[in-house]
């Protein structure tokens, strides 16, 4: 921790700035989230597929709107937008505390995805802008303190939620309120000049990107990671409570796999990013690391061949120690990958509408998420149906692998390097 401590006052105020942001951001998110669903169904009494349908209102808000979020901060500036998506989680959020009409229910939740779809994209940009040259290290801390908002706001949630969840969404409302006023009086202004000189219509600047072969394939290939580390949300839980059963021990065990990944991250981002900085260039850590990622199930894989434990513990033992590792796993593949992934849609793009290719990116992801946790299920259900169990997991070992000689190819043929510069006007 004094280690990261350093490292993150040897940056410029503004990248500090952002860092701590981005914990507190998680911070709130994490602490309400996860027990959203518990209060629709319980305190408020909608069906299933209400429910389901305001999460989903989250999630498409948010994912849909990435790529305008991102032209909207090229355009504007980063700060803005920056400012507009914490205001506007303050309302969504302290919204769903209040009301209890689907309609505004489905508003709040719109709210609180269109925020993040306004300031994620901002936020990255206007890292990889003042971090400069270190933008591979500032990612990597980056990444640690959003593990840890991660790891810690379900916890605070978990107090506050057994009080009241009205609490807890008023807090996580406060939480982002004293953010945006951080933000006003704190953040300096950048980024949104360049959009502005050029002149250039927004449907030009999008055409532009999609004529960006490189971009769009690394994008496409890139999927794949983040399909799997999603897999600690659903396929891990699920297989951890096919085995040792849906009791206590089952929740401590899932609470376990959220631990490992994040407590793995924050002690060993920044360790693993030197060590590979140092030895790969961007595309070979990128290999290397969906290639970890993809082999973080073999053990799962391996696990479907042993038999049965007789006993209470031998169960309790293959239920938990194969997706442990499989999680830990996943999160050695993400930190080598996850630095050099930012700074390579940096590279890419040219340094130029960085927030807008970093809108289509996530955009790209999502919806490669949304499809990729279908098929999960899908081989789920069959390896179940089937007797099957080893089908899942070798398909996600088949997808990383797949993902990792795909980034291979595109290390070897050049595509990943940066684009030529343009001439200089005349």
């Amino acid at each position: 921790m004094k280690a990261t401590l350093v490292q993150l006052r040897s940056y410029e105020r503004s990248v500090q700035l952002l860092m701590v942001n981005q914990f507190t951001i998680n911070l709130g998110f994490y602490m309400l989230m996860p027990y959203l669903a518990a209060h629709l169904s319980g305190t408020l009494g909608l069906a299933g597929w209400l429910v389901g349908l305001v999460l989903g209102v989250r999630n498409f808000s948010q994912q849909g709107m990435f790529l305008v979020g991102g032209t909207l901060a090229d355009r504007f500036g980063y700060k803005p937008l920056i400012v507009a998506g914490c205001v506007l989680r303050t309302v969504g959020f302290a919204t769903l505390g209040l009301v209890d009409s689907l309609p505004a229910l489905l508003a709040a939740s719109a709210a609180t995805g269109l925020a993040g779809a306004l300031f994620n994209p901002a936020v990255r940009a206007y890292l990889a802008v003042d971090a400069g040259e270190r933008r591979v290290e500032a990612f990597a801390l980056f990444n640690v303190f959003y593990q840890a908002g991660i790891l810690l706001g379900p916890l605070v949630g978990m107090v506050l939620t057994g009080v009241d969840f009205r609490i807890t969404c008023l807090v996580a409302a406060a939480i982002f309120a004293l953010l945006s006023v951080v933000q006003i009086r704190a953040l300096p202004v950048r980024g949104g000049q360049r959009a502005k000189g050029t002149g250039e219509r927004v449907l030009t600047q999008w055409r532009g990107i999609l004529t960006n072969r490189p971009f769009l394939l690394f994008s496409t290939a890139m999927i794949g990671s983040y399909v799997l580390s999603f897999q600690v949300y659903l396929a891990l839980p699920l297989d951890v409570r096919r085995v040792g059963g849906d009791g206590q021990f089952g929740t401590v065990a899932v609470a376990a796999l959220f631990a490992v990944s994040g407590l793995s991250t924050i002690v060993g981002q920044t360790k693993v990013t030197a060590w590979c900085k140092a030895r790969y260039e961007p595309g070979e850590a990128l290999v290397r690391g969906l290639a970890v990622m993809g082999v973080a199930f073999v053990p799962l894989l391996l696990a479907t061949a042993l038999p049965v434990p007789g006993s209470r513990v031998g169960l309790w033992a293959l239920a938990a120690v194969p997706p442990a590792l499989a999680a830990l796993l996943l999160a050695l593949g993400t930190m080598i990958a996850y630095p050099f992934e930012m700074d390579t849609i940096v590279r890419l793009c040219g340094d130029r509408l960085v927030a807008t290719h970093y809108g289509l990116y996530n955009t790209v992801c999502g919806v490669g998420i949304t499809l990729g946790n279908l098929l999960t299920g899908a081989a789920l259900d069959a390896a179940r149906e089937a007797g099957l169990p080893a089908l899942p997991w070798a398909a996600l070992l088949a997808l990383g692998l797949g993902c990792a000689s795909a980034l291979y190819g595109l290390h070897r043929t050049g595509r990943l390097a940066p684009p030529a510069p343009r001439p200089a006007a005349a």
